[in-house]
């Protein structure tokens, strides 16, 4: 029969047929988050609603998250192929757990600098780390701030080992700060900044000590892949970093923009608040002096030794983390990709 008077139905069948083969050669990639969706989370919904993963050829699934370490065991099980985490909490469980099949491990950089922070009222008299001696602190066990305050205190001359921590759920951190319950808190810069700001303190009567600020040079939150992943499907890594750089660059170049993917997965978010948290995560973290110095998605391999080293004694690791172990540049796209800071 000629193809013009095939039925409707068969001329469907043999598009469908047509396109299968094209469907079939998109790579799964399930990808976890750190946390909720919230205005950082855009870096890589701008590249799912783009379509910059769809052409790379992959079918990425991103879910949000609640914590690192929750995102490194996931892709650690082969819940998830791959995750954004504290590079901290990857030291960490790499340390811990030498022998585990599969580890994952760090395959792009993306907080350069660490988005820890300590956070007091300005009329509780804190002014400075040293002011911190003898007060309480407070923040869920599993902060990063928290778990990383010894390399802080260290920089600071403090006492790590004389902190008095409270503990509590993260949505009643800064509620406790706020109530004086605790004297300070640590938190994500452009998390428990805007907490207070919600609870209704202005910036003006907070005091904020950025980790980087303050002799502290930790990386921050980084894409982690399997070790399985990247062994059975190296050229999706590659894929997915390709297009999370291009995003990345939209997203600097134009976060207003950027922020409507994540309206579009969570339409609950206050477009506002996220916008600014966005700002001020690029500002703080990723596009930063460390950053431009050293390549967008790159590390220092110093820096890293050194991290690994005050990691290790900071979480008292089992092992001694070995920063070989948990960092791997072979899948970033090549230099002219990662040219993704707005120009001046």
């Amino acid at each position: 029969m000629h193809p013009k008077r095939l039925p409707k139905w068969a001329a469907a069948v043999l598009l469908l047929s047509a396109m299968l083969p094209a469907l079939a050669q998109e790579t799964k990639v399930r990808f976890q988050l750190d946390w909720r969706f919230e205005g950082p989370s855009a870096l890589f919904l701008v590249a799912k609603s783009k379509g910059y993963f769809a052409q790379e050829k992959l079918d990425v699934t991103i879910d949000a998250g609640n914590g690192s370490g929750n995102a490194v065991n996931r892709v650690a099980s082969g819940t998830y192929d791959m995750g954004f985490a504290d590079l901290a909490a990857l030291m960490e469980f790499t340390a811990n757990n030498p022998t585990a099949p599969g580890k994952p491990v760090g395959v792009m950089m993306v907080y350069n600098d660490t988005p820890a922070a300590v956070f007091a009222l300005k009329k509780s008299g804190i002014k400075a780390p040293a002011d911190l001696s003898g007060k309480k602190l407070g923040a869920p066990v599993f902060d990063a701030g928290r778990r990383a305050f010894p390399v802080f205190a260290r920089a600071n001359q403090l006492d790590a080992s004389k902190a008095n921590w409270v503990s509590m759920d993260p949505p009643l951190r800064e509620t406790m700060l706020a109530k004086g319950d605790v004297d300070a808190i640590t938190g994500f810069y452009f998390t428990s900044l805007l907490n207070l700001n919600a609870r209704g303190i202005k910036d003006e009567d907070i005091v904020v000590m950025p980790y980087p600020n303050h002799g502290v040079k930790l990386y921050g939150n980084a894409i982690i892949a399997s070790d399985t992943f990247i062994k059975q499907k190296p050229e999706a890594v590659k894929g997915f970093l390709r297009a999370f750089a291009k995003a990345a660059k939209d997203v600097m170049a134009n976060p207003d923009e950027a922020i409507k993917a994540v309206k579009e997965r969570d339409g609950l978010i206050d477009e506002k608040l996220e916008l600014r948290r966005l700002k001020l995560a690029i500002a703080g973290s990723i596009a930063t002096a460390n950053a431009k110095a050293e390549g967008f998605g790159q590390v220092s391999p110093p820096r890293l030794s050194l991290m690994a080293s005050q990691v290790s004694d900071a979480y008292a690791t089992k092992t001694r983390v070995d920063p070989n172990a948990v960092w791997n540049a072979a899948f970033l796209p090549a230099k002219g990709e990662l040219n993704v800071f707005p120009g001046k």
